[in-house]
């Protein structure tokens, strides 16, 4: 059958979210539209009857339905059991549809009617939705569908775990119950008698949870160290890939639900410390159902224009949506020194524990004084405060994270992970132990605030990409020059807006660097033009005043450190944001061998 097009739709994606979600604790289907004057609470009303209409029809379980409304767009959400998720997209869709056309249903439908004489079964995008002009037709499409979906063993397995206290993870192919070393997994298509199973074997394992804007990766790291120090073989997913007991399993981005499931279902780990970016969480919820504790870093203004996201607090509610999978009992740890948290930490019911720079700050004394755990500094004390009690973790100074104390924001990422581990029920001296020496060694924390001496010089290289995560690099960038200049590679991931970019030259104008570097990422393009990303920078340092005689523009990354290390001059800081990982293991092992050489500015570089 030839269908003809299908007219533009009033909606930008229609999805599933199979776990904890920004909208229910879960799964659920949601429809996104772009700002629209057309959506009005007569449309949100008419939009909940019709599904509620199709769910009735459908016999489901009760469902939810959320709507939000903010200056990013619409949002339309309805829960559904975890074999229904595809049917129930179709019926948000429907729904939709028929409510934003109203009387001008059928003059919508004209466009593919006749090319269906009835519903298509086995089909379920088949012309992209059921026909909205005809009850009969949409809802007995829909039933076939739901039938065509409806997995029974799959609910009664997901049932008996959850009666027998273990968590569940699933992805379109298998499921898994129980975690790490207690974990067992199926195809969802050859599942086991629930009556078979080995119950008793089958545990969980602590699990954290790592959000934020910045500074989750370090965080993860040093958790999974001490996780690692207290003896058990701990898995964790993040930007680099997921690691067991240090070893690599799995490289690239693992930031989301597919590297959290990756790092619970080894069947050799006994904790796992998550990375969980704003991306996933929105695409497609959590992976998990059930974590011990959960840290959101911080907030700062990234990735707006995605998924609807325009504004800071609707970007702190997503990150939030770790609170969501806490278990009973389980702990949210805050950063005191983020407004946007601050504000709206009230917002969830969590056990809350804060962090912040300063030992003192009046969140942190509220706390303490209703028997809270909380983090911060005291006389360049790390204080971790536990069961009525101050213990020391010792002098920030002496912490090879914080490079002297000039690392600010690792200090922050520093108190936020020991609160972490202390929920884990990590030991107040395994944790010491492990802020002693734990970012000494350029294994321990790649990728991130690592540093070579070139005579009186120092390269660092850091994952800095955005105007927070860059202003913390340069301030410590500006203390480590001896005297000399900022030295700096530029460049930015395709996917965020052109303001986003220009605040990113912005930050660097205004530490008013010696020399900059432009380049473009091949891997982060994202569907921009090549050379666009670099002029968009170029024009904005160059409104802020820096020369252009100061400024080159290349073609990689690679490129671009071998010019600022060219243009570097003794006593520069050279500072090399890298985001590509294939790209900073090159450059890692290249500035390996100039330190080895005891290469200088000024000298030739080798080739290669």
């Amino acid at each position: 059958m030839i269908l003809p097009p299908v007219p533009d739709l009033p909606y930008e994606d229609s999805r599933r979210l199979p776990g904890v979600n920004l909208y229910f604790s879960q799964p659920c289907a949601v429809l996104e539209t772009q700002p629209d004057p057309h959506i009005d609470d007569a449309l949100v009303a008419l939009w909940r009857e019709r599904v509620e209409f199709a769910l009735a029809i459908l016999n489901w379980p009760p469902s939810l339905t959320a709507v939000r409304r903010t200056l990013g767009g619409n949002a339309f959400a309805v829960t559904a059991p975890p074999d229904q998720l595809f049917v129930a997209t179709e019926v948000n869709e429907w729904a939709f549809l028929y409510a934003y056309f109203g009387s001008d249903a059928a003059k919508f439908g004209s466009a593919i009617e006749g090319s269906i004489e009835g519903p298509i079964d086995g089909m379920f995008h088949a012309p992209a939705f059921p026909p909205i002009w005809n009850d009969d037709i949409a809802l007995h499409t829909l039933r076939l569908a739901a039938a065509a979906e409806r997995h029974a063993d799959l609910l009664v397995l997901i049932g008996q775990a959850h009666q027998h206290h273990l968590p569940v993870l699933m992805d379109d192919e298998e499921v898994t119950v129980g975690e790490g070393a207690g974990a067992r997994t199926w195809r969802i298509d050859a599942l086991p008698s629930v009556e078979s199973l080995p119950w008793r074997s089958m545990h969980a394992i602590p699990v954290a949870l790592v959000t934020g804007s910045n500074g989750k990766t370090t965080t993860t790291r040093l958790v999974a160290a001490m996780c690692e120090a207290h003896g058990w073989r701990t898995a964790f997913s993040c930007t680099d890939g997921v690691f067991v007991g240090g070893e690599a399993v799995a490289s690239g981005d693992y930031s989301g639900p597919a590297g959290a499931r990756t790092a619970l279902r080894h069947p050799q780990a006994q904790a796992a410390v998550l990375e969980t970016a704003r991306g996933g969480i929105l695409r497609r919820g959590l992976a998990v159902d059930r974590a011990q504790v959960g840290i959101v870093t911080n907030i700062s203004a990234d990735h707006f224009g995605e998924y609807g996201v325009r504004e800071l607090d609707e970007l702190a509610h997503a990150k939030l949506v770790v609170a969501r999978a806490l278990e009973p009992g389980g702990l949210l740890i805050l950063n005191a020194d983020d407004e946007a948290l601050v504000r709206l930490a009230d917002g969830t019911s969590a056990h809350i524990a804060w962090f912040a720079l300063d030992a003192d700050h009046p969140f942190l004394c509220a706390q303490r004084a209703s028997a809270g755990m909380t983090c911060g500094v005291r006389s360049g004390e790390l204080l971790l405060h536990r069961d009525g009690t101050d213990h020391s973790l010792g002098m920030i100074a002496n912490m090879p994270l914080t490079m002297h104390g000039t690392a600010v924001f690792n200090i922050a990422n520093i108190a936020g992970a020991c609160l972490v581990a202390s929920a884990m029920q990590i030991p107040i001296e395994m944790i010491a132990q492990t802020l002693a020496r734990f970012g000494g060694e350029h294994g321990d924390n790649p990728g991130r605030l690592m540093r070579w001496s070139f005579g009186s010089s120092t390269a660092i290289v850091d994952y800095a990409h955005n105007p927070e995560g860059l202003h913390g690099l340069l301030a410590v960038a500006r203390a480590a020059a001896s005297g000399g200049r900022l030295v700096l590679v530029l460049g930015q991931a395709g996917n965020r807006e052109d303001a986003d970019i220009r605040k990113l030259a912005a930050t660097a104008a205004a530490f008013s660097p010696g020399f900059v570097v432009l380049k473009d990422i091949e891997s982060y393009l994202r569907g921009r033009a090549r050379g666009e990303i670099p002029a968009i920078l170029e024009d904005e340092l160059l409104r802020h005043g820096i020369a252009q005689t100061s400024i080159v523009t290349v073609d990689d990354e690679m490129a671009a450190t071998r010019a600022a290390l060219a243009g570097a001059q003794n006593g520069d800081a050279i500072v090399l944001p890298i985001h590509d990982r294939a790209a900073r293991l090159e450059i890692v092992a290249f500035l390996d061998k100039l330190e080895a050489r005891n290469w200088s500015p000024g000298s030739p570089l080798p080739a290669g």
